[in-house]
């Protein structure tokens, strides 16, 4: 059995993407939503795999580093290309380092069709 929690945030920004053949190439904008989900075999002393408060506060704080901004310029994107994969990968990283649960996953959502997804 496992038990896992989702929380969800969103944040519009914009990035472009260093090499690409394609449009893509050019700076252009998304409303990315983020999906942080969180699993375990066991809950804390109070029924919880993390509280959903602490998770979402947690998701806020990270999101906030990229909203409104050209991701191109936060690090570590100012050398490596802020794709929609590297992106769930370092919100996964940020969020492992303060919150007691580890992400079990996490998925930003480029267009409402189309995601990439990090886990751990």
């Amino acid at each position: 059995m496992m038990y896992e929690i989702t929380v969800k945030k969103s944040f519009s920004s914009a990035h472009f993407l260093r090499d690409h053949k394609g449009p893509c190439k050019n700076v252009h904008g998304h409303n990315w939503m983020v999906e942080a989900s969180f699993a375990s075999v066991k809950l804390d002393d109070l029924g919880m795999v993390v509280d959903f408060e602490d998770a979402s506060k947690e998701l806020s704080r990270v999101t906030c580093m990229l909203d409104h901004k050209l991701i191109n310029e936060v690090p570590p994107f100012d050398v490596e290309n802020p794709t929609a994969e590297k992106i769930a990968e370092w919100i996964f990283v940020q969020l492992e380092k303060n919150l007691p649960v580890t992400p079990s996953r996490v998925t930003v959502f480029e267009t409402d069709s189309s995601s990439a997804s990090y886990a751990g």
